[in-house]
């Protein structure tokens, strides 16, 4: 990718994704008192028995808040750094595709959370993982991030 203002903005866009990926994890991380259980009993998707399944038991409840927590802040710094960037995004469009399934924006529902930013099918949640596709898609990791360091060195060898 030649032209350095698409470099720049998808570069940016990866950074800011990161950001709010870390951002999340790290204030679930430092809750005592976090826990996913409220978000699954709410689910309403299409998969809303894996959710309920999901909460129906302390160790996978654990288990669950667990990847959520550490899922969420490794994707963050992978997309931040730019280091294993192929792996965080997929990661990220991974979890995204499943709050996104939980708690679909559809004419009908009712959630007992309040939702944020939901338009009839398209909620910031999907307009995300449509970003993260986009970086796929327009990889810059190896441009800009730790991606292209490592890994130039090793093809060079």
């Amino acid at each position: 990718m030649n032209n350095k203002a698409q470099v720049f903005w998808l570069v940016s866009l990866r950074v800011l994704i990161g950001w709010h990926f870390l951002y999340e994890g790290m204030v679930k991380l430092f809750n005592p008192n976090w826990s996913s259980v409220g978000y699954l009993l709410d689910s309403q998707g299409w998969f809303r028995e894996l959710f309920l399944w999901f909460a129906s038991s302390p160790t996978i409840l654990k288990t669950v808040d667990f990847l959520n927590i550490w899922g969420l802040i490794a994707i963050g710094l992978g997309l931040i750094l730019g280091l294993f960037t192929r792996v965080a995004l997929s990661g990220g469009i991974a979890l995204l595709a499943m709050y996104y399934l939980s708690h679909p924006p559809f004419i009908g529902l009712r959630y007992g959370l309040p939702m944020e930013g939901s338009y009839l099918i398209v909620n910031k949640t999907l307009i995300e993982l449509a970003a993260m596709a986009v970086l796929v898609v327009f990889p810059v990791n190896q441009t800009i991030g730790l991606d292209g360091l490592i890994f130039r060195k090793s093809l060079s060898k």
